[in-house]
């Protein structure tokens, strides 16, 4: 793409953005692990007319390439008419960041301390301050958060010490000093919401959030919506959120699927014919999730 496709290309991301806060929904950002589980997305977000983003961390650009990314998500945009965009999240780097903003990525997360757990906020500050300047070529939206989010993108057995993490929840006063600092679009929330898949519900603290909310005039989004109950979703959005990030809901449905249809087709080698069962149940969990956001029809071409 173009620099001036791109310049509308993130234009119309954050006119999203603005409809999303203003129309009290959620965007949901779904994990593309490979083609099969973007086309589990791009047909959820035709059966429900929904706009949605397709999210990508380091492990996916370095398996698929981040221009690859660019032009799968492209072409089943076009294909398909989809309101579809795309978010770098949690990249470890600058260098990173600035190489998806000039592939035309809508929306960039720079999370310095997946790297660095050990990194000082003024570290992560000057980092993140870097890549909203660098944005700013493409209008490409910023999101970030002030220290390292717990959790991991997998299914854990352990439950959840909410004693904890409550540790390293936001609090109104850190989010406001973090977002006039750096300038961001966007603040990635922590309020019991945690990355991975757990053995118990999360409990989202929502006097929190509306806290956090009225300290701080830009976008939020939630990380770790895997396991939570629909509820939280749908108040979170009348709340302010606007941006939700789904993964291991996905992959466990992908995988377990996927063992299933192996299982009762021992004979058969040629894989992709087995394959529409379990992108189906991709799709069914990604259109449950857009229920919940309230994105349904709120696709805008």
């Amino acid at each position: 793409m173009g620099i001036e496709e791109i310049k509308k290309n993130t234009a119309k991301a954050r006119d999203l953005m603005a409809r999303a806060r203003k129309e009290h929904f959620a965007v949901g950002a779904f994990n593309l692990d490979n083609q099969d589980t973007l086309k589990a997305v791009a047909r959820a977000a035709v059966a429900k007319n929904s706009p949605v983003l397709v999210e990508v961390s380091q492990g996916e650009v370095d398996a698929i390439g981040i221009e690859n990314v660019r032009d799968m998500v492209d072409n089943y945009r076009q294909e398909l008419g989809l309101e579809m965009y795309i978010n770098l999240d949690h990249s470890p780097s600058v260098e990173s960041c600035k190489e998806a903003i000039d592939a035309g990525y809508e929306f960039i997360h720079i999370d310095i301390s997946q790297a660095d757990k050990k990194a000082t906020e003024e570290e992560i500050i000057a980092k993140t301050k870097e890549v909203v300047e660098y944005a700013k070529k493409t209008g490409a939206i910023v999101e970030s958060e002030p220290h390292y989010f717990g959790g991991s993108s997998n299914v854990h057995e352990e439950t959840i010490d909410y004693e904890e993490i409550k540790n390293t929840f936001s609090t109104p006063e850190g989010a406001k000093a973090f977002v006039d600092a750096t300038g961001i679009d966007t603040f990635a929330v922590a309020i019991g919401n945690l990355h991975g898949s757990y053995p118990v519900p999360k409990i989202l603290d929502l006097e929190l959030l509306s806290r956090v909310r009225a300290s701080i005039g830009c976008n939020i989004s939630l990380h770790g919506g895997s396991g939570t109950p629909g509820h939280y979703f749908k108040n979170a959005a009348i709340i302010g959120v606007t941006k939700i990030n789904i993964n291991s809901d996905m992959r466990i449905a992908y995988r377990k699927t996927l063992e299933k249809v192996l299982k009762e087709h021992p004979k058969e080698f040629a894989v992709v014919k087995l394959m529409d069962e379990v992108i189906g149940a991709v799709q069914e969990v990604v259109e449950d999730k857009i229920d919940m956001f309230g994105s349904a029809n709120k696709a805008k071409s």
